[in-house]
């Protein structure tokens, strides 16, 4: 991969599901993600990457995923795996504490919170394509959760339409070592223009002169 240089004005930090069922202790999720997010400094990775975006002025978008109610899915055919698991823990349920911002994460003034997608892609059935497009945005930064799932599938779908795309290493996590590896070393290379680590996309951003 080239040297990557991010353009003042069309770069955005998008951060995916940033929710307590992930991120804090307690969350629903969150003894299936703590050892790998702890070994990656996930949250320390996170809340740096943020604030080096804010001060570089870059827009940072939040990616959520749908609150999930009892009702949801009725009818349904053809469910995911990941769509039938979230459903029967109710995953980030609406009205619940899982289902709110982890506290520092979530969107400040200005942020833009796109709509809530239903399965992996923050792109499929929601509004994210069009705000970036109207923004000017030609580079996304991606950070948040899952690895392997949602920032993968979201990622590779920027690719496809034709944002240039990096994956933080150590800004994400999943539920298992080798998940990690799958998405950097392995499925990562095949889409993404940048795999960086936190240090490495926040020495660009605080370096670097508009492209």
């Amino acid at each position: 991969m080239t040297a990557t240089t991010y353009p003042q004005g069309a770069t955005a930090l998008l951060c995916i599901d940033p929710y307590n069922d992930f991120l804090a202790e307690g969350g629903k999720m969150w003894s299936a993600l703590s050892e790998v997010a702890t070994s990656v400094g996930l949250h320390d990775n996170l809340a740096r990457i943020r604030a080096t975006a804010r001060g570089a002025g870059l827009p940072i978008f939040i990616l959520p995923h749908h609150r999930h109610e009892a009702t949801d899915f009725a009818g349904w055919a053809h469910l995911t795996p990941s769509q039938a698991a979230a459903h029967e823990y109710q995953l980030f349920a609406e009205g619940s504490w899982g289902g709110e911002w982890y506290d520092g994460f979530g969107p400040d003034e200005g942020d833009i919170i796109v709509k809530e997608h239903w399965g992996a892609s923050s792109f499929a059935n929601t509004d994210l394509d069009v705000q970036l497009r109207q923004r000017g945005i030609t580079h996304v930064i991606f950070i948040g959760l899952i690895a392997n799932t949602c920032v993968e599938t979201s990622a590779r779908q920027a690719a496809e339409l034709g944002y240039h795309v990096t994956l933080v290493r150590d800004a994400t996590a999943a539920m298992s070592a080798e998940a990690m590896h799958a998405a950097h070393e392995i499925n990562g290379p095949t889409y993404a223009h940048a795999i960086l680590t936190t240090a490495e996309v926040m020495a660009q951003l605080g370096t670097q002169d508009a492209a």
